[in-house]
């Protein structure tokens, strides 16, 4: 081959971007990260914005909320919202860290196993709020569909607000409203409400 010659390289496909806006249930898998997890998922609902709702340890699996454009405006409330496991215990186990990660300090028969409560040998996310792992997929799931059914997984934006009491504003009230102008409203108090124009 001749020196000179320079090897053509075929283009990068650069993906188009859309707008995508909602909430995924994700059934994250053991081994990826949360950040992981959700590249993973933007690229391949090709979104635009995209965060989540808080991290999950790469040995930790199961439920974890995806926000997609205007749904990243809420993705605080999930985050701080409280989170449900269930955990998987190695009993007669001490471990550095007290779980599958660390180095094994001790090993006892099970006739032998005094308190300190075996390390943790796996942890699954089942709940977040009001968000369970019901209707949620996992990553080679959503890959597995066709590209134009991924987005039909994505539940509405104030999937995040549910516990928040729902207000409804005629056309009027809802344009001063969106514009910054506070509204009076015959409502009980509420910490948050989820506001709703015609």
């Amino acid at each position: 081959m001749n020196p000179t010659t320079e090897l053509q390289r075929p283009p990068r496909v650069r993906v188009q971007r859309r707008a995508v806006h909602g909430v995924l249930l994700l059934d994250k898998p053991l081994g990826l990260s949360s950040n992981d997890a959700l590249q993973k998922a933007k690229w391949l609902l090709r979104a635009e914005k995209a965060g989540h709702t808080g991290t999950l340890d790469p040995l930790a699996t199961g439920l974890l909320p995806l926000c997609f454009g205007a749904a990243t405006k809420f993705s605080q409330l999930s985050l701080d919202a409280d989170k449900r496991y269930l955990a998987t215990l190695a009993l007669g186990i001490r471990t550095t860290t007290g779980d599958a990660e660390g180095e094994v300090l001790e090993r006892h028969d099970a006739e032998h196993i005094t308190p300190g409560g075996a390390s943790l040998a796996a942890l699954r996310r089942t709940g977040s709020g009001n968000l369970t792992l019901d209707g949620s997929i996992t990553l080679s799931g959503l890959e597995a569909l066709p590209e134009e059914q991924r987005a039909t997984l994505l539940t509405s934006p104030d999937r995040l607000l549910a516990d928040a009491p729902e207000l409804r504003l005629p056309a009027s009230e809802a344009a001063r409203f969106l514009s910054g102008l506070r509204r009076r409203v015959d409502a009980p108090d509420a910490e948050r409400v989820r506001v709703y124009g015609p």
